[in-house]
């Protein structure tokens, strides 16, 4: 549907008088299907840095071809970090689950599982890195809270898993925190995900701007548009330092694409936002409350049509007409919209790490391999025995786990375990990359399959790793 809600939202920007030189480019289907694996042409690229600013319908990635995301691969290469996901209630025009929505979601867009780094390592396990980075948790974090003032709110609400991922969501909610510290006059709070989800899903009038990783904030702000109303109303921002994207937060729902009855509110909305990101928050703010009468009319497209609320089913131009129609109306039963002076949010670079002030000690290594024993017994004792033929003077088994859960020494026998095994060798004293070296060619040359290792690193004395389940 990208290519049709997009002349609806050019004409409707066009229409009202936004000051714009559009450079259309192609990407998507089309490029995937002239061979470009990635989506996009590479002279693409360089019409992007020369615009700075690209509004994007959604596009189709193919299924099942082994091709990225292309959204996820412009948001990353451009660093765009900072995905700014606005929700608002509109009733009693659309019908929604809970009245008085009006919360802002900042999710974290380049780290977390996002990363797309996946492997299968054996016949029956697979894996996905999940990256948390300390500078990307302060940026997302800064930005979130600079946001919250420029834009008069009062509290930031951080969600994140970190009773269970300790180091990776527990960075993301220590510097949070960190960050907070600079921000006095605004509220803030943390909330385990499923709890912060499920409020937001019950009572979302207690949020206010909610900041999350990736992963998570793509789920919440899906569930919250639906509470809302609908998630094809939700526009969405893609914020860098030098470059930016909007786009409806909605996919390309190629069952309807061609039919001309797709809802253009989603990419409008991420119109609105992108002008008022380049100056022109007047004009947005025209185009927002045309949009708001066209609610008020009871003039809507398919999703949003209920006999309740509606007057009149329309096809995607008459909405964009009726929009049009409306341009320097002023909604009388919806509250209007007003933007004011454009606001451009304003944060400090992540604080420079210095290498040479956190002593970092190597002290053993996760080494992961691919058994099943003889005739598929899978017993940890077995495997135990023969990994301690192979240990060195320096590093010595200390635990086996299987899907992170601790099997050897004094697992369960009710433990169900797969083919894929974490087997720790630790050492009393700081040991040298050589060490390593020795146990792992002790390793292979007693025919173990080793599939992986994880060097195991303290920092000023703290482990810089997680303990196995049950250890």
């Amino acid at each position: 549907i990208g290519p049709e809600i997009m002349r609806a939202v050019l004409a409707i920007l066009d229409k009202a008088g936004a000051e714009l030189d559009i450079d259309t480019i192609t990407i998507g289907q089309a490029l995937y299907e002239q061979g470009h694996s990635s989506g996009m042409a590479p002279d693409t690229w360089d019409a992007l840095r020369r615009t700075r600013i690209f509004l994007k319908a959604p596009i189709t990635t193919p299924q099942g071809k082994g091709v990225k995301s292309l959204n996820v691969t412009i948001r990353k290469t451009l660093s765009l970090y900072a995905n700014v996901r606005p929700v608002r209630s509109y009733e009693p025009m659309l019908a929604s689950h809970a009245k008085d929505i009006d919360l802002v979601i900042v999710r974290e867009n380049e780290e977390d599982t996002y990363g797309g780094i996946e492997h299968q390592q054996t016949r029956e396990v697979t894996q996905c890195l999940k990256l948390i980075t300390r500078p990307g948790c302060e940026r997302i974090a800064r930005y979130a809270f600079a946001y919250a003032q420029a834009h008069g709110r009062r509290k930031v609400t951080c969600l994140s898993k970190d009773n269970i991922m300790k180091r990776t969501d527990g960075l993301f909610h220590r510097v949070f925190d960190e960050v907070a510290a600079d921000y006095p006059d605004i509220e803030h709070e943390h909330h385990i995900i499923d709890i912060g989800t499920a409020l937001l899903a019950t009572a979302p009038q207690r949020f206010d701007v909610v900041l999350a990783p990736n992963l998570y904030g793509d789920i919440i702000s899906d569930v919250a548009a639906q509470v809302a109303g609908s998630v094809g109303i939700a526009g969405s921002a893609n914020i860098g330092e030098h470059i930016a994207m909007f786009e409806a937060v909605h996919g390309s729902a190629p069952d309807i694409a061609g039919m001309g009855i797709a809802n253009p509110s989603g990419l409008l909305h991420g119109a609105i936002m992108m002008l008022c990101h380049i100056g022109q928050p007047t004009i947005a703010e025209r185009i927002h409350n045309a949009w708001l009468c066209t609610l008020e009319a009871g003039i809507h497209t398919g999703d949003m049509f209920s006999p309740e609320h509606s007057r009149e089913k329309v096809n995607t131009q008459e909405f964009r007409d009726a929009v049009m129609a409306r341009l320097g109306d002023q909604p009388k039963r919806l509250q209007p919209v007003h933007y004011g002076e454009s606001v451009r949010i304003e944060t400090k670079a992540p604080s420079a790490s210095n290498p040479t002030s956190i002593n970092k000690e190597l002290v053993g290594v996760d080494v992961f391999v691919d058994w099943v024993g003889e005739a598929n017994t899978r017993d940890p004792n077995t495997l135990a025995n023969a990994l301690q033929q192979c240990e060195t003077q320096a590093l010595k088994l200390q635990m086996i786990s299987n899907r992170g859960t601790k099997v050897w020494p004094q697992g369960m026998p009710e433990t169900f375990c797969t083919d894929h095994w974490r087997c720790r060798f630790i050492s009393e004293t700081p040991c040298s990359a050589q060490a390593i070296i020795d146990l792992l060619s002790a390793l292979v040359k007693q025919k173990h399959e080793v599939i992986k290792t994880e060097n195991l690193y303290t920092f000023d004395g703290q482990p810089g790793f997680s303990l196995g389940q049950g250890q």
